[in-house]
């Protein structure tokens, strides 16, 4: 597990153009290393970093994911083909080495380790093509490593998370409560919103820490787009947030910023210019006053969280699970502002939001990990949990729980998603289990309770699950994690705690990527 920390044995500057004026300055210092780059001309589209050395003792190895994990985050053996987004950890079973880079970077950054040496593939393009710089000098990531002996993977893994981000924006009290999206799927309604929210005042009741009730996708005019005025089934928004005051909860509201149907139809010159989809481009100053006034509006009616969602998918047109190493392909496309890298691009629009929500909780999902740190104090960490397959909470919400967790008040506060209750469907066996992990996992814990499905039964348990996570302060960490992408074993407190995630309900055969929804 050699220490990558002194200049690469290569270096590789990738443009548009055959010959060029591109510049890379490397500074190694005693901790990291530093790329710069530069360019007056040239289209610099990446960088590639190579150090040369062997590896011939038995190493396992962990990397991140772009944005959301899908349920296919593991250790493994060393496989030169594989890309491991922002960093990843080797370890040899008596000692932990983490290779990444600091939070924040202003390029998109992965790994591939092979038995000869590690690579890193700086990208550093404007949509599908590269950057016009134009004499400008940006510090394109800064690399670090750090070796830990004697502690677990897992605690190296959380160490080293607090190593790549030194700056979090955490939430002032921890954040949990109910989301409707896992019950209702969008079929809902001012009345069912205010059952909703009613049920989540009643299991919460005396509790310090008040919960949210977040309205999911299914409230405006649009499924899933805007524009982003509610519909006749939900009316007036600003009176829904009241009723939650009255009812001492907080108020949480779901939006898509870079789709509105109306808007790309009406100003189509103000899309990104990709042919196979039609989204808003961040970069032009009409969207960027849009999303000004559609968070101000929110923020306006009373809503004290907004969840955005879908951005990476709209800006690079992919999700997570079928992006490359370069986050997106080569292509002749490039937004508006073809000065800024598409990873100065995606932190501008985090920023715009978080301003916009002034002190209220921003939580991003399908968002660059790496890129909102240190900008929003929640992220979703995995793709969806499901209120109908247990097969897919199990696979995904676990899974993301686990491999992830490491980044909980290290980057930001990590939610692996919800516990969808549905009248028979899943087990209340095994969701309890889930409800129990996510309560004692000083993550977020929501819930999404289709009022007519909660048992008394139900009712005890979900009452001691948000005591419990209404404060936080529990202290978990998966065991076995090394060789079971689903662990089932973990320290609670320091109390070894087994679950059995699978009982009678057998994981279901894989739906493409992931599974069924």
């Amino acid at each position: 597990m050699e220490n990558i920390i002194r200049k690469p044995d290569d270096m590789r500057i990738i443009c548009e153009e055959q010959t060029s004026d591109a510049k890379a300055e490397i500074t190694v210092s005693e901790s990291s290393i530093l790329v710069q780059v530069c360019a007056q001309s040239a289209r610099i589209k990446r960088i590639v970093l190579r150090w040369k050395f062997s590896t011939r003792t038995p190493v396992r190895i962990m990397g991140d994911k772009w944005e959301r994990a899908y349920g296919d985050m593991t250790w493994g053996s060393l496989n030169g083909e594989i890309f491991m987004p922002w960093y990843f950890l080797a370890s040899d079973g008596n000692a932990t080495a983490g290779y990444g880079v600091k939070t924040g970077a202003n390029s998109f950054v992965c790994f591939q380790y092979d038995a000869q040496g590690i690579t890193c593939h700086i990208d550093l393009r404007n949509g599908g093509k590269g950057v016009c710089l134009n004499g400008r000098v940006i510090t394109a990531c800064e690399i670090v490593y750090k070796k830990y002996c004697g502690i677990s993977e897992f605690e190296a893994a959380k160490q080293f998370c607090a190593v790549m981000c030194e700056d979090p924006v955490l939430p002032k009290e921890p954040v949990y409560g109910s989301n409707n999206w896992y019950y209702a799927y969008g079929v809902s309604s001012k009345e069912d919103i205010i059952k909703d929210g009613e049920l989540v005042a009643s299991l919460t009741k005396g509790l310090a820490n008040r919960p949210y009730m977040v309205i999911d996708d299914g409230w405006s005019v649009n499924s899933c787009g805007g524009p982003w005025y509610p519909n006749e089934k939900y009316g007036d928004m600003q009176k829904i947030a009241e009723t939650f005051t009255q009812m001492d909860i907080k108020s949480g509201i779901w939006f898509r910023p870079l789709h509105d149907i109306e808007e790309e139809t009406a100003h189509p010159e103000r899309c990104i210019n990709r042919t196979e989809n039609r989204f808003l481009d961040p970069t032009r100053p009409e969207v960027k006053e849009y999303i000004k006034e559609t968070v101000s509006r929110f923020v306006s009616w009373g809503y004290k969280l907004i969840k955005h969602d879908y951005s990476t998918f709209d800006l690079f047109g992919r999700y997570g699970f079928s992006l490359n190493g370069m986050i997106t392909s080569d292509g002749d496309w490039q937004f508006y502002d073809n000065t800024k890298t598409n990873a100065e691009i995606v932190k501008d629009l985090y920023l715009l939001i978080q301003q916009q929500a002034k002190d209220g909780v921003v939580i991003g999902c399908n968002t660059v990990s790496h890129l909102c740190a240190g900008i929003h104090p929640v992220n979703r960490v995995g793709d969806d949990t499901s209120g109908r397959h247990w097969s897919r909470t199990r696979a995904l919400g676990i899974n993301s729980l686990a491999f992830r967790l490491c980044q909980n008040n290290t980057f930001y506060s990590a939610d692996a998603d919800c516990v969808g209750i549905l009248e028979k469907n899943i087990p209340w066996s095994l969701n309890k289990k889930w409800l129990y992990l996510l309560a004692y996992s000083g993550t977020p814990l929501f819930v999404s309770i289709q009022p007519k499905a909660v048992t008394e039964e139900m009712k005890k348990d979900l009452i001691k699950a948000f005591e419990i996570n209404s404060v936080q302060q529990n202290k978990i960490a998966p065991l076995d994690w090394t060789y079971n992408n689903t662990p089932c074993i973990w320290d609670i407190d320091g109390k070894k705690t087994e679950f059995d995630f699978t009982e009678n309900v057998y994981p279901a055969l894989l739906d493409f990527n992931t599974q069924p929804y």
